[in-house]
């Protein structure tokens, strides 16, 4: 797998988890994040919730080389002040190892009215005056005006819910020098109908959600493909899903097409089933895609 030389080195590919799912293993948390650093991961990606600062923080802890880092930070909840300070402290300790990925998440409906855009240029003058550096920070972008912002006042993009073909035009519009890390999911399942129902219970939520539409209708799916939970034709462009070779080379795409790291989100029956308490990291699924990637 080639990948594009960066300031900042989150490695080949990483793992992508719910805030919720990580905290969820307790007092396994160390356990988990050291057994995903010594399977050879380079990066774990905390997702947003209202302690997913403490919980990278843990994990940066439990840990002795590899990258931690937020996807994402929600501009419309967390403090910018509270992020840079969390920040700082990790590069005391921890320097160079956590990366902070930001953007626009979920917002109430007093804040619909104002521009995602504008709020997100402010949020990051506001890290800049706290003391929050853009070598210390990612964007949630995809569409045109997102990449640019990035490339400008961030180490890079960290898009959610595309494509290869995404991540080439990502690639374009941000030069060769900004990071460029797309999230992918990922399903290790090799029979068809199965696999796409472990997908769809995932996609069901974003595909309802206007800034993920956009970003697919502009690769060229239809309203149709949003529908359902998504269509044979959509899932199997966004979710990687098949035994761990199949799934390498899924990964080795977005590479190919400009991608510095790929954060993979593995999802299972156990991951996404209706029952959120009886979640957990699919830490076995992890073992067998580690074993893919290095055979």
């Amino acid at each position: 797998m080639s990948v594009h030389g960066s300031a900042r080195s989150l490695g080949a590919v990483g793992i992508w988890a719910p805030w919720w799912l990580w905290k969820q293993e307790g007092e396994k948390l160390d356990e988990a994040a050291r057994e995903l650093e010594e399977l050879g991961f380079g990066t774990l990606w905390v997702a947003n919730g209202p302690e997913m600062l403490e919980t990278a923080a843990v994990m940066l802890g439990a840990t002795t080389a590899v990258s931690i880092a937020t996807g994402i930070v929600n501009i419309w909840v967390h403090d910018p002040a509270d992020v840079a300070d969390a920040y700082l402290q990790a590069e005391q300790r921890f320097p160079g190892r956590l990366t902070i990925g930001l953007g626009n998440g979920p917002r109430e409906p007093a804040q619909w009215a104002r521009s995602p855009y504008r709020e997100l240029t402010r949020y990051l003058d506001r890290l800049d005056e706290v003391g929050l550096p853009s070598d210390g920070r990612m964007l949630a972008a995809v569409g045109p005006r997102m990449l640019e912002l990035a490339a400008a006042r961030s180490l890079g993009a960290h898009p959610f819910l595309s494509t290869p073909e995404h991540t080439a035009l990502a690639r374009a519009a941000l030069g060769n020098g900004p990071l460029l890390a797309p999230e992918l999911k990922v399903v290790l399942e090799t029979d068809p109908a199965v696999a796409r129902s472990i997908a769809r219970q995932a996609l069901t939520f974003y595909l309802t959600k206007r800034g993920y539409a956009a970003n697919l209708r502009r690769l060229g799916f239809t309203d149709e493909d949003l529908q359902g939970g998504g269509s044979d034709r959509l899932v199997d462009a966004v979710v990687a899903w098949g035994d761990a070779r199949t799934v390498r080379d899924r990964i080795s795409e977005h590479l190919e097409a400009g991608a510095d790291h790929v954060a993979v989100q593995l999802l299972d029956r156990f991951t996404d089933g209706p029952d959120r308490a009886v979640r957990r990291l699919p830490r076995a699924g992890y073992r067998q895609l580690a074993a893919g990637l290095t055979g």
